[in-house]
């Protein structure tokens, strides 16, 4: 009994993920909500905007960036008939979607013959829970020169400036935007050029070569929002990954119990 009470509390908290990742299917009528997301940070007020979500697409974006050097107020945003995908919410949604259909692929009548058949379920089940939260938590890892090769860059209207690179991304439960300004290093230049790796933010002073240029950031923003449903989302497979875990515990010691049992 009490296995089976786990199971199904562990079923229903992957359920409860999965709504907070639900986009229309086929045949349901209207598109998904729009959510404004203001952004912001406690560190600095060079940048101010608002992204809108759309599922897992950013439909609208509205920036404005004030040039550090000489307090230029820059204004970009999406053009009308472009939207940007973000890939982490999508593979999220994708990997709790598996975790349902291994848990619910099977008959109501239809019973396990031995524990070692659910604990490999429960493994599955609960690499799939895994994935999708460390799509969450693991920001992709970017060079500049992958940044600078986006598409997000041509998403704009009107156009960037050259010396402006934008990177979005969801990290835990935050959308998170960031402008990288950049100058040109020139030939004659004493600066030792190491090109930086890739990694989630990149720093002032990290360098690449972009064509023919040697390019240096010279001024980094980040601003970001919390999406309180991907709050959510965390908090149940934290919870989904317990009840999994406990069930394969029940499930180890009945095991130990009947093959240490005398006959």
């Amino acid at each position: 009994m009490a296995t089976v009470m786990a199971a199904t509390a562990a079923e229903r908290a992957v359920l409860e993920a999965s709504l907070r990742f639900t986009l229309p299917g086929p045949g349901t009528e209207g598109p998904t909500k729009q959510e404004n997301f203001v952004l912001g940070s406690c560190g600095t007020d060079q940048v101010k905007g608002v992204l809108t979500l759309q599922g897992d697409a950013l439909s609208q974006a509205d920036v404005n960036l004030k040039m550090p050097r000489n307090n230029q107020l820059l204004h970009f945003a999406f053009r009308e008939d472009k939207q940007w995908k973000l890939q982490q919410i999508q593979d999220a949604r994708n990997h709790v979607s598996q975790a349902i259909y291994l848990l619910a692929n099977r008959d109501e009548s239809y019973q396990f013959r031995t524990g070692a058949e659910v604990l490999k379920l429960m493994d599955a089940v609960m690499l799939q829970l895994t994935r999708a939260r460390n799509r969450l938590t693991t920001p992709a890892t970017l060079t500049l020169p992958e940044i600078a090769a986006s598409g997000l860059t041509r998403m704009f209207a009107p156009t960037l400036p050259s010396d402006l690179l934008v990177n979005v991304y969801i990290n835990l439960n935050k959308l998170c935007l960031t402008v990288y300004q950049l100058h040109a290093l020139q030939p004659n230049s004493t600066k030792n050029f190491r090109p930086a790796g890739g990694a989630v933010l990149h720093s002032p002073g990290a360098m690449f070569e972009w064509g023919t240029q040697r390019l240096e950031v010279s001024h980094v923003h980040k601003v970001e929002s919390v999406i309180p449903w991907l709050n959510d989302a965390l908090v149940f497979f934290t919870v989904s990954l317990q009840l999994c875990q406990q069930l394969k515990d029940k499930i180890s010691v009945f095991s130990s119990y009947w093959s240490c049992r005398p006959f």
